[in-house]
Parts: C-alpha cells; sequence; structure tokens
C-alpha cells in the first residue's frame, strides 16, 4: 500500500501546476461561452441562413479559401441583419422570449447547425464539381472543402467582433455625451462620431495607405520587372527601339511586352501563304509624359514616325490597368492584313485593372478617349483615299474605357471602320444602354440589337454567323461569356435579381445557381478573382472566338475561312 500513496503523492505534487492552471483554463473557456451567448439569436439565425446560401454555386469555381471568404462575410452579413431586425422588433414593441424560450431556441439552432452544415458543405463541393465540368476545368478535391467552415468561422467572427466594437464605442461615447446633452441628441451625435471614425480610418488609414503602397509596389514592377520573354525591338517599326524616340524603361513592364511581342512576317506568312511586313506597335507608358495627353500626343508622334498612316489598317487599343494589350485581339489583325498595320496604346496607371476600377476609373475613360481623339483628329485631314481603315479594341477595363470615348453606335459607325469590345464591365456606358434597348425575347446574356447588323453580341463564334452560315459583318461586337463575372457584376446583386438568372442560363453556367440578396454579390465578387483561372473559352478567358469577331467586323481582303481555321487553332 505504501507504494502507491508514494506514487500518488508525487504525482499529486508533479501535476500541481496543472491544479492551478485549471481555473485560469475554465476562465478562458467562460469568457468565449459568455461571449456566445451574448449573441443575438435572431442575428446567429439569419447568419446560419445566409452562411447556407453562400455555399450555393455561381459563375466559376472556387477554392476552399476564397469560398470560407465567401460564406464568412455572408454569415457576418447575415448576423448583423438579424441583429438590426431584432433591434426594430424590440422598438416597436413585439414582446421578448422568455429566458426558457431562449435556452431551448439556442439548442434548436446548435442542432440544425450540426445537421446542416456537414451536410451543405458535402452539396457545395459537389456543386464546385458540377461547375468545373460546366467550365471545362480539370477536377479538384473535395476534401478540403471541409475547410471551408473554419475560414468562414474565423472571417464571421472577426467581423462581428469589429461590429461589437464600434456598438461599444457608440455606447461609450453616448455615455460621456450624456452630460452635456438631452438622450436623443446624444445618441446622434454618437453616431456621427462613430461614422466619422470609421470612414475617416477606412479611407483616410487603411485606402490611402494600402493605395499608396500598391502604386509603389507595382510602379518598381513597370520599371524594372519584365514579362517573360521579353526582348527589346531593333526594328525601327517599333516603340522603345533605338530608332525610338521613346525610352525602353518608359514603356512599362507591359508596354514593353507589347511593342516586343506580336506574329513575325514569316510567321505571317507562312499562315497565310502571302507576303507580310513587319507590323508597327508604338507604345507610351506612364512615365513617358506628364499628363494622359501628354502620352497621346507621344504615341502620335510615334505613328507618324512609323509612317504608320500609309499603311491599311491602324488601330486604337484601350490597354488594361497597367498597360496590358492582350495578343488575342492584337494578333489577329496582324495575320489578316499580313502586317499591313499599326496599333497604338497608351498606360494610364500602374495598377493591375481589377484596382483600378474600383480606384480610378476615370483614368480608362480619359486615356481612351485622348488617344482616340488624337488619333483621329490628325487621321481625319489625311485624303480619304490615302489613309488607314481605322478601328477600336479593348478588353474588360480597356472595353470600359474605349467604350465610353463615342456617344453612341452612330458615333462609332461614323468615325470608324469597326470596333471590338471584349468581356466588359457591367458599368460600361454604352453596352449598358443596348443591352436595355434589346430586342423583345432575347436573354440579356446575349442581347440582340436592332437586325444585328450594325451592333452584334456574340458568346462564342457560332453567335457572328447568319442562319445561311455566312459570316455576319456587324460594325460593332461585344464579346461576353455567360459564366465571366466581369461582365455580370454590379451592386445591384445586393438588392435586385437580374435578368440573366431568370431568363434561359448559358451553356457554361450550372442551373442550381440562384439569386439572393446580398449573397449573391459577395458570390460573383469573389468569382472575378478567379475569372481569368478558367480554360479559354470560359469566365474571363477570350480565344478563338476574337479572331472569328474581327474576321466579321472587317472582312479583311484576301481572307479565306482555312486561313481563319488555321488562326483560331494556333497554340498559344
Amino acid at each position: 500500500m505504501s507504494a502507491p500513496e508514494t506514487e500518488t503523492g508525487a504525482g499529486a505534487a508533479v501535476s500541481a501546476p496543472a491544479v492551478g492552471h485549471q481555473p485560469r483554463t475554465r476562465h478562458r473557456f467562460s469568457r468565449v461561452l459568455r461571449y456566445a451567448r451574448g449573441l443575438d439569436q435572431v442575428g446567429v439565425a439569419i447568419g446560419l441562413l445566409f452562411f447556407v446560401m453562400s455555399l450555393t454555386p455561381s459563375l466559376l469555381p472556387r477554392p476552399w479559401q476564397l469560398q470560407g471568404l465567401v460564406s464568412g462575410i455572408a454569415a457576418a452579413g447575415g448576423y448583423g441583419l438579424g441583429v438590426a431586425a431584432a433591434w426594430a422588433a424590440q422598438r416597436i414593441g413585439i414582446p421578448q422570449p422568455s429566458a426558457n424560450a431562449r435556452r431551448w431556441a439556442w439548442r434548436a439552432l446548435g442542432a440544425v447547425a450540426l445537421i446542416v452544415v456537414p451536410i451543405i458543405l458535402w452539396l457545395s463541393s459537389s456543386w464546385q464539381q458540377d461547375i468545373r465540368r460546366a467550365v471545362g476545368a480539370p477536377s479538384g478535391g473535395r476534401d478540403l472543402y471541409l475547410g471551408v467552415f473554419a475560414v468562414a468561422a474565423l472571417v464571421s467572427t472577426s467581423l462581428v467582433g469589429l461590429g461589437r466594437l464600434l456598438r461599444n464605442l457608440y455606447r461609450m461615447f453616448t455615455t460621456r455625451l450624456l452630460r452635456f446633452f438631452p438622450l436623443v441628441l446624444a445618441r446622434l451625435v454618437a453616431s456621427a462620431l462613430v461614422i466619422a471614425l470609421v470612414i475617416g480610418l477606412a479611407s483616410g488609414v487603411v485606402y490611402r495607405g494600402l493605395l499608396q503602397l500598391a502604386n509603389a509596389a507595382y510602379a518598381s514592377s513597370d520599371l524594372h520587372g519584365d514579362v517573360p520573354g521579353t526582348v527589346r525591338p531593333t526594328s525601327p517599326d517599333r516603340s522603345g527601339s533605338p530608332a525610338s524616340a521613346v525610352s525602353w524603361q518608359a514603356l512599362g513592364k507591359f508596354g514593353r511586352s507589347f511593342v516586343s511581342g506580336g506574329p513575325t512576317p514569316a510567321q505571317i506568312s507562312k499562315l497565310t501563304g502571302r507576303p507580310a511586313v513587319e507590323p508597327i506597335r508604338v507604345f507610351a507608358g506612364l512615365p513617358s509624359a506628364p499628363t494622359l495627353q501628354g502620352e497621346a500626343d507621344v504615341a502620335l508622334a510615334e505613328l507618324k514616325r512609323t509612317n504608320a498612316f500609309d499603311r491599311a489598317l491602324l488601330a486604337v487599343a484601350t490597354a488594361t490597368g497597367r498597360g496590358r494589350v492582350d495578343p488575342a485581339l492584337a494578333d489577329p489583325l496582324e495575320y489578316m492584313y499580313g502586317g499591313n498595320t499599326a496599333i497604338a496604346a497608351i498606360q494610364y496607371s500602374h495598377l493591375p485593372s481589377w484596382m483600378s476600377f474600383l480606384v480610378d476609373l476615370s483614368a480608362a475613360r480619359e486615356a481612351a478617349r485622348d488617344l482616340f481623339d488624337t488619333v483621329y483628329d490628325y487621321w481625319s485631314t489625311l485624303p480619304a483615299g490615302h489613309r488607314p481603315r481605322l478601328v477600336v479594341f479593348g478588353e474588360s477595363l480597356g472595353a470600359y474605357g474605349a467604350d465610353a470615348t463615342f456617344s453612341g453606335v452612330a458615333d462609332i459607325t461614323t468615325r470608324t471602320s469597326g470596333a471590338l469590345f471584349v468581356g466588359p464591365p457591367n458599368r460600361t456606358q454604352l453596352w449598358r444602354e443596348l443591352t436595355a434597348k434589346r430586342v423583345n425575347g432575347s436573354p440579356e446574356r446575349l442581347p440582340r440589337y436592332g437586325d444585328g447588323q450594325k451592333v452584334r453580341f456574340a458568346a462564342t463564334a457560332t453567335d457572328l454567323v447568319e442562319l445561311d452560315g455566312s459570316l455576319s459583318h456587324p460594325t460593332v461586337v461585344y464579346l461576353q461569356h455567360a459564366s465571366d463575372p466581369i461582365v455580370w457584376w454590379s451592386t445591384k446583386l445586393i438588392w435586385r435579381e437580374p435578368d440573366w438568372l431568370t431568363e434561359t442560363r448559358g451553356p457554361d453556367v450550372v442551373s442550381q445557381v440562384r439569386w439572393y440578396p446580398f449573397v449573391t454579390f459577395w458570390q460573383i465578387t469573389c468569382d472575378m478573382i478567379t475569372a481569368l483561372g478558367t480554360p479559354t473559352g470560359h469566365g474571363h478567358r477570350y480565344g478563338p472566338e476574337v479572331a472569328t469577331a474581327w474576321a466579321a467586323i472587317l472582312r479583311p481582303p484576301g481572307w479565306t475561312a482555312d486561313n481563319l481555321h488555321a488562326l483560331t487553332t494556333l497554340p498559344r
């Protein structure tokens, strides 16, 4: 008996710190429990509902981390809505439940969550596989999708905690102000102080600070970084070459890639079987001039230097964000015209397209208008029979800017030989007007404007073909995929169901997609993050349909169906 007693005593002595630690552990647990009990039941119920809705499918597949972010934001938004509803109910005199009823309500909510959450997570992973099949993406793992709950819990808890902090600040301000003001006035002043604090921190410290950091980082990348494969051109037909007045560094990262790229005369001849010349590409980066108008003047000077106005085709491109001109839009023109072309573009931001869209939409509009008007003003002074065909194009934010250059379809058809707008953001003005005026019965995802002879909307090359099998000949083409969130994202998704969800779905949008207030907005917002991660022909990835659109708009001389097939099947 003595040995066990001795071991027990020794064990007790050794474990003494653990005994001392238990109250602290229980204290932490009790704090968590008090926090949970302090949550609003209506808020938790609606937050759970929003969490479930956020796991339903949207346009594109999402990795589990991103889905967790969406679900966390949705759950926190639902909780806030529930708290507001409970507060309103209390204000209008609806009786509050008893303590016993609240206990049973918590038990019911817990039981529902234990059953519903695992089921909806499993269903959601299955829906994601359906979306992957619809857009031709490879299948993803389903096991990691269980991590959605952990990420969502972290995000929603952080956001709810922030909301509680602001509530506590409001209460503190109100208490202090009651010494000087009546209750109603104290509450109004406290609310104003909290709102001013939030706006001040968000716009002053967070917004401006992060924007300055992003600008500095991307400006450095523009000056010193290069897209793989970029080589300084030696041809005088390119900006940044030894013959150019624009320095190589002043072009920026994507400007250097643009003037360095494109098909060679040998590659063009190989595809068409006809002689070709070196295409002209001119570009002005942000360091090239102190203003966007100054950049446009530099681009015009480069066009004159390279004798671009003697070419058969002159294209004015509006770049995306940092100055990127998508080869899928530029290269086909050079193939179709045997290199007898000139393409001009300028840079209007150091920031990526999505950041420019959020913080400075006006720059894209101003850059597009300054460049086109500058080129057009000179072009229009040339004899009609001795000047190139003039076209405009842009993708994404570039489409938004290029579209805003014109007052309407008549303006485009009067001043150009054609326009191609690819993946236009939902805020694109002329696009919105034409979509709103679509022929009755034509869907929002693929509207029909008038008889389709001046303006054509297309998602695939087939949409540009007439009933008799011939290629259409519109002046303006908008390319937009049904699964492209850049095209369909709008703040109106918060409170209104869009037509493209009530009408027949596009072939790459799964039938399970539904609209939910607030939730769908965040789903499509996060879809924009993965919009370029899909196979070509879906999301924001445009490919072979671009060449078909150019062939339809321009009807290039000597260009054949075999040439078009060869171009659209070139490896990228």
